[in-house]
C-alpha cells in the first residue's frame, strides 16, 4: 500500500473514532475513489502515490464543481457541505502555487517558446508543455491555461 493512500486509511480509522461523520464520510469516498481506479481497466494494479493524488485531486475539484451548482440552483446547505468536504480533502494536496508564482513560472515558459521560435496563441500548446512538468500537482490545469492564455494574448 502507498504511503499516502495508508495515510488516508489511517485518517479514516481515527474520524471513525472520533465520530467526525464528515471527514469519516469524505475519505471513504475518496478511498472507494482509489479503489475504483486501481480496479479499472484489465488488470487490477495498486497506484503510486502520484496517481492517488490525482485522484485527490479530481475528487476536490468535484466537490468545488458541486458547490458552485447548488449556489447557483440556491441549495446554500448543500453548498456548504461539499466545500467543507473539498477543505478535508485539500489537506491531503501539496501546496497551491500563489498567483504570483505561476505567473513567473508561465512567464518564464513563455520566453522559452518564443526564444524556439514559437509566437502567438499558436505557442498555446508549447508553453503548456513547457509549463506543466514545472507547476506539477500544485495548480489546476484550467488556471495554468488561463494564464497562459494572458501572456500570450
Amino acid at each position: 500500500m502507498t504511503t499516502l493512500k495508508a495515510k488516508l486509511h489511517d485518517d479514516l480509522t481515527a474520524a471513525i473514532k472520533a465520530r467526525d461523520e464528515l471527514r469519516s464520510a469524505t475519505l471513504r469516498l475518496t478511498l472507494s475513489a482509489i479503489a475504483y481506479e486501481e480496479t479499472a481497466g484489465k488488470t487490477a494494479r495498486e497506484l503510486s502515490d502520484d496517481e492517488v493524488l490525482k485522484v485527490i485531486t479530481r475528487e476536490t475539484k468535484k466537490r468545488r464543481e458541486a458547490a458552485e451548482a447548488f449556489d447557483k440552483g440556491g441549495r446554500a446547505d448543500s453548498a456548504e457541505r461539499e466545500r467543507a468536504e473539498g477543505e478535508v480533502l485539500a489537506a491531503y494536496l501539496p501546496a497551491q502555487l500563489s498567483d504570483e508564482e505561476l505567473t513567473a513560472l508561465v512567464a518564464e515558459a513563455v520566453a522559452e517558446a518564443r526564444a524556439g521560435g514559437a509566437e502567438g496563441p499558436k505557442a498555446m500548446g508549447a508553453v503548456m508543455k513547457a509549463v506543466k512538468p514545472k507547476v506539477g500537482n500544485r495548480a489546476e490545469g484550467g488556471r495554468v491555461s488561463a494564464e497562459v492564455k494572458r501572456q500570450l494574448a
